[in-house]
């Protein structure tokens, strides 16, 4: 799987190892080794879905369950995202993950300047609750759960989301939703921000205070380590900074008076498998316990089922080349079996063809064929945490809970996570590792099959189809932006809209008016207009 430091000797003997997280790996490992760290089957270990749960949240895991499959889905029209949502539900996955273009995400309408080439190219573009009500036609909302990876807008696809199920005769207490909703780690990691910070987690703890109230089934958040990873953080960091971000969530929702234990149990987390194969099974490991250590111990939660950490365990984008890309395939067949020896709950796969373009369907179902193959030929359905008791992968999930402890007391130095993003700090650290290893991979102090030395072998030369744009998708949209615009109740849609920017200079809840908003027909560009209006837009802190 990749990414670890090897010193080697004469002959290639291997003299160290060193993992991104910092970690030094011994020749061999023994019961000295667990002695020497103080471990205890009770305190670091204990029965499978038991506290502090590092074996699995689950006493007999995938032996009563298998992890759902949920593959990132969506492209150009909402037309043609329906009929991608129905292709893989009809070859076995059981939950949706949805991508929106970039327009959308930063909360533009189809028709606006800005949005010219980009709408539909990496994700369905979305102006309306009639796009949805496309998009989800003849999906059964109360069957299949859906996963909306978007963040500055979140809280307007969450009220979409009810919105359009409300529309099929879908009561809101019966439908499941995960937006992404991680607007903090947009501001570390991938830059699909709006509002200034303060505005930004507001939305998310309005996004968090609305279901607990209203939407009983469905997740509000969740956290994703997943693109700090990408952007350059170690693994240990990605849990630290991912925990100290929920907690930045958590206290704000706390300040409005909910107690914790009435919430926590909805977060989810995203998280990255790309890396070494044993350092990414040690990461879930330890973050599974420190995850019901920090709310046993921080916010007093103590019902079992609210300390699980649970979320998805996937993608690996990072571990794909454009060089030799069917080496991805096996790429993501190790990285899927990173995700299940780790105990995910979720997993989705990179496809072998995104280093290049959107996934076809060709290469969608490959990955969800190699999901399968693990539940039902390989074995991993087998026995709970097979690597249970093995003196390296215990050793090694100490280890790597230090050093995740050890990140997250730096971000608590600098004044806790809202404030150091604020200033910049986290996002100088991730940027000058992130250059660093591309220093080492251009070296070679960093190995990737493929790439580089092996880059001239003939079959790194295959062809990839190309998911070509196509201008159309822009076409159609604004065609129906204009259709939209024309038919719909314009009183209702100013009074909807006058009412969620009344909320929005208040204090009261945003959602309920973004629902309203949404059954009005109001684009997502004039909802979201009325948060610019208000909130203004964030600058980034300079770096140097």
């Amino acid at each position: 799987m990749g990414v670890a430091k090897y010193i080697k000797g004469e002959r290639g003997a291997i003299k160290e190892v060193i993992y991104q997280s910092g970690i030094k790996v011994k020749p061999v490992y023994g019961p000295e080794d667990l002695e020497k760290a103080g471990f205890t089957y009770e305190k670091d270990l204990g029965a499978p879905g038991e506290y502090p749960f590092t074996r699995s949240i689950h006493p007999q895991s995938y032996r009563s369950r298998a992890w759902t499959t949920r593959q990132y889905t969506g492209f150009g029209t909402p037309a043609e995202t329906n009929e991608r949502f129905k292709l893989m539900i009809k070859n076995g996955q059981n939950g949706l993950n949805v991508a929106f273009d970039l327009p959308t995400q930063m909360g533009y309408d189809s028709d606006h300047p800005l949005a010219q080439g980009e709408v539909g190219r990496v994700g369905m573009a979305i102006d309306s609750l009639k796009d949805f009500e496309i998009a989800f036609a003849g999906i059964p909302l109360d069957k299949i759960g859906s996963g909306l990876t978007i963040n500055a807008v979140a809280t307007i696809m969450m009220a979409m989301y009810q919105a359009v199920a409300e529309k099929f005769g879908y009561s809101k207490d019966k439908i499941s939703t995960t937006p992404q909703n991680d607007i903090l780690k947009e501001m570390i990691g991938r830059g699909a921000w709006i509002f200034p910070v303060e505005h930004g987690v507001r939305l998310v703890g309005d996004s968090i205070e609305y279901a607990v109230k209203e939407l009983p089934r469905s997740n509000p958040v969740s956290i994703c380590g997943y693109h700090i990873r990408e952007s350059g953080a170690t693994p240990a960091q990605e849990i630290a900074y991912a925990f100290a971000i929920a907690k930045a969530y958590i206290d704000d929702v706390k300040g409005r008076g909910i107690d914790p234990s009435d919430f926590v149990g909805r977060f989810s987390f995203n998280l990255n498998v790309y890396g070494n194969l044993w350092e990414q099974i040690a990461k879930f490991r330890a973050a599974r316990k420190l995850w019901a250590k920090m709310l046993k111990e921080d916010y007093g939660v103590t019902d079992k089922k609210k300390l699980f950490l649970r979320g998805l365990f996937g993608g690996g984008g990072s571990g794909l080349t454009k060089e030799q890309p069917e080496n991805n395939i096996m790429r993501g067949a190790y990285y899927a079996l990173g995700a299940a020896l780790s105990g995910a709950q979720t997993t989705a796969l990179c496809s072998f063809d995104e280093a290049y373009t959107i996934p076809t369907p060709r290469s969608a179902l490959l990955s969800l064929r190699t999901l399968e193959m693990l539940m039902d030929e390989v074995g991993l359905r087998d026995t709970v945490d097979p690597l249970a008791g093995s003196y390296f992968i215990e050793t090694l999930t100490l280890e790597m809970e230090e050093k995740i402890i050890e990140e997250m007391k730096e971000v608590d130095k600098w004044g806790g996570m809202v404030k150091s993003i604020s200033n910049g700090f986290v996002q100088r650290k991730v940027s000058r590792q992130a250059y660093e290893f591309e220093k080492g991979m251009q070296s070679g102090e960093y190995k990737k099959v493929g790439v580089a030395s092996q880059a001239d072998d003939p079959t790194s030369k295959t062809d990839v189809e190309l998911h070509e744009y196509n201008e159309d998708w822009a076409i159609k949209s604004k065609a129906n932006l204009d259709e939209l615009r024309r038919t719909r109740n314009d009183k209702d849609v100013k009074d909807s809209l006058a009412a969620l920017e009344k909320a929005a200079r208040g204090t009261d809840n945003v959602m309920p008016h973004l629902v309203k908003c949404c059954h009005a027909y109001a684009t997502v560009g004039e909802m979201a207009g009325v948060f610019r209006d208000v909130f203004g837009e964030w600058s980034e802190p300079g770096f140097y």
